[in-house]
């Protein structure tokens, strides 16, 4: 009821802009411009936890981008997922345009604790990754999203944790559901989620994918694409790439 009501309300009531507040639009074209504007690039935090995927962000995690995140994950402003769609999109070609390999791209999104998607009243990654897929099938390119990971057991709340911290909170927590590793054969897997900070989550999720598929890393499961990361890590890589 809460995500039909959200839906509703975004189409109704006046809007003002997740990035920077400018009233009657969804996102204004200086904040788009933040979010789009920039060539995505391979990222690395520091540490990086073993296991990481190779990554691609579309946007530093400031300004801007951070706003429009907050506002479509923390208070539901749903009619922002198509533009953080589209930067997703564009992080997932950056990260696959040299990768061989044959079949669709299956965008895997990292999951959202339970508790956390029905108090938000929608899963963010989700919803992201839907938009991006739709955007890359416009662009030409097979892709559908293939949601298969779930929690195994309970995890604490990232917040104001470390890097180590995170990396054993979320250590074995996560699984692909059963029959899940027959979706993962049909294409190419690219991890998803909507922002990098430590990467504990997707080297978790990479972790669990190659489980189900017997090995260490499914074919492709080695690329992930975000929204958006630190700025320290696109510093780190700005002369590597």
């Amino acid at each position: 009821m809460r995500g039909w009501w959200r839906e509703i309300s975004g189409l109704v009531l006046p809007v003002s802009c997740g990035g920077c507040g400018r009233p009657r639009v969804q996102l204004c074209e200086e904040c788009r411009a933040e979010l789009h504007g920039g060539m995505p690039r391979r990222v690395r935090p520091v540490p990086e936890p073993v296991g990481l995927p190779v990554v691609y962000a579309a946007a530093a995690y400031e300004n801007a981008v951070r706003a429009a995140l907050l506002a479509h994950k923390e208070r539901g402003e749903l009619g922002l997922a198509g533009a953080l769609g589209k930067a997703l999109a564009g992080a997932v070609r950056a990260g696959t345009g040299h990768v061989g390999g044959v079949g669709p791209l299956l965008l895997v999104p990292v999951p959202s604790a339970r508790r956390a998607v029905a108090a938000r009243g929608h899963d963010p990654t989700r919803r992201i990754a839907r938009a991006a897929a739709g955007e890359l099938r416009c662009g030409g390119i097979r892709a559908q999203v293939v949601a298969v990971l779930r929690q195994r057991r309970a995890v604490a709340d990232q917040a104001g944790l470390g890097a180590r911290q995170r990396q054993a909170n979320l250590a074995g927590a996560l699984e692909v559901v059963a029959g899940g590793e027959r979706l993962l054969a049909a294409g190419r897997v690219v991890l998803v989620d909507d922002l990098l900070t430590t990467g504990a989550s997707l080297a978790e999720a990479a972790r669990a994918v190659g489980a189900a598929c017997g090995h260490a890393r499914a074919p492709g499961s080695g690329r992930a694409a975000v929204v958006a990361v630190s700025p320290s890590a696109f510093e780190i890589n700005r002369n590597c790439q």
